[in-house]
């Protein structure tokens, strides 16, 4: 293997390229990326940028230098080829190739001033303008992490907020209803007006937002709104490249693509391509602590361990990689609370509090499945997550906990 190209320069992306370095690839590296700026940290665009911290760089980004290419984004791929497409019609040849490309927000419908997303430095940049000129009626749409956080952060910047979410409680798929009752509570005491159980019909104004309108009649006054709609992963530029494609690149437990059968050349719908990996936001994966259920994970730390495994596994080639089983989590704060989870707790047909209490403020639930544990959510109470997140690795099951 002589070239290796790394589409998407994000975390999972940057964690690929020094993979490969510290490993001794002497080859070509060539570093893909639709945007212009190194790569950067995307949590603090929720909180401390709002707040006015620029300071976002990745550690090691600065290892980059110039060798890469800034503001250039892949538009197709030849994988019978190995050839990729830029937007500017050049292309790059490659005998590796490491798929990073994460995920975009979903957005709003429309163009009005006023309605924002968040996922890049100028998106939280234009946030940040419009929450410093102090506009009244802010409104945040998804009660997911990112709108938690974001409704968390104007609130610390003193001004007053709508959170809106469809759920009867803000984060009930991720965290379960124990601890997902305790934040609406944790939400309403630090000031949030929050609204549940209620979908987002539309939006109100012409040029800029004057309302968002509900779907039980209502209509909020809005002047600023952030959609926190959830992330579509980046995958259009894959149409044709004889991938699979499925909310997703689909790939085996080692992360290499699998490949769209032929009737007749290629019946197994297991293949994969031997030269081309995928890491971060973009990949859907078997999960061997989750009885080979494909998942998705949308999380720094995924992003951050799935980047350096994708590039080693692509060295080692197919039949000698290994399955990337680390366990998912992530962590976020919410009003001075620090919440975390580890597994997947959506898989979930039992829960159980074993730490703490709700009604104290710190505690923690485990979630099994058919009595073994898939997951755990703490709030403030940190070392009973470790604890379950290592028994939830081990495989053991519920019971062992109390």
């Amino acid at each position: 293997m002589n070239s290796i190209a790394v589409v998407g320069a994000s975390l999972a992306g940057l964690r690929a390229v020094q993979a490969l370095r510290r490993e001794g690839f002497a080859g070509e590296i060539t570093l893909i990326g639709a945007e212009r700026h190194v790569p950067y940290n995307r949590p603090p665009l929720s909180k401390s940028m709002l707040k006015g911290d620029d300071e976002i760089t990745l550690p090691g980004a600065e290892e980059l230098g110039e060798a890469w290419l800034k503001g250039r984004a892949a538009v197709r791929l030849d994988a019978a080829e190995r050839r990729i497409t830029l937007d500017d019609g050049a292309e790059v040849a490659y005998d590796g190739l490491i798929i990073a490309t994460g995920a975009r927000p979903r957005t709003l419908p429309g163009h009005l001033d006023g309605v924002h997303s968040l996922r890049t430095v100028e998106d939280s940049l234009d946030l940040r303008a419009a929450l410093a000129a102090g506009h009244a009626n802010v409104v945040v749409i998804g009660g997911g992490f990112i709108g938690g956080e974001v409704a968390s952060t104007v609130r610390s910047l003193g001004l007053s907020v709508t959170l809106v979410d469809a759920s009867p409680y803000p984060m009930l798929g991720v965290v379960g209803t124990t601890a997902a009752r305790w934040l609406a509570d944790h939400h309403r005491a630090n000031g949030v007006e929050l609204v549940s159980g209620t979908r987002v019909t539309g939006l109100t104004g012409t040029g800029r937002v004057t309302g968002v309108r509900l779907s039980d009649g209502r209509t909020l006054p809005a002047d600023v709104v952030i959609a926190g709609l959830g992330v579509v992963p980046n995958t259009g530029w894959l149409a044709g490249s004889g991938l699979v494609l499925d909310d997703g690149v689909v790939c085996d437990a080692t992360l290499f693509a699998r490949t769209v059968p032929h009737a007749a050349a290629s019946p197994d719908p297991g293949a994969v391509a031997p030269d081309v990996v995928a890491a971060g936001d973009v990949v859907r994966w078997p999960h061997g602590l989750f009885g080979g259920d494909l998942v998705r994970v949308e999380h720094w730390s995924n992003a951050n361990d799935q980047g350096t495994a994708a590039a080693l596994n692509l060295l080692a080639g197919p039949e000698a990689a290994k399955p990337f089983a680390e366990l998912p989590s992530f962590a976020t704060h919410v009003h001075g609370a620090r919440v975390q989870t580890a597994g997947l707790p959506h898989l979930a047909d039992e829960t159980r509090v074993v730490a703490g209490d709700p009604a104290a403020g710190a505690f923690a639930v485990a979630f099994a499945r058919a009595g073994r544990l898939v997951g755990a959510v703490a709030v403030n109470a940190p070392k009973d997550l470790i604890r379950i997140k290592r028994a939830t690795a081990a495989g053991d099951h519920l019971d062992a906990l109390t």
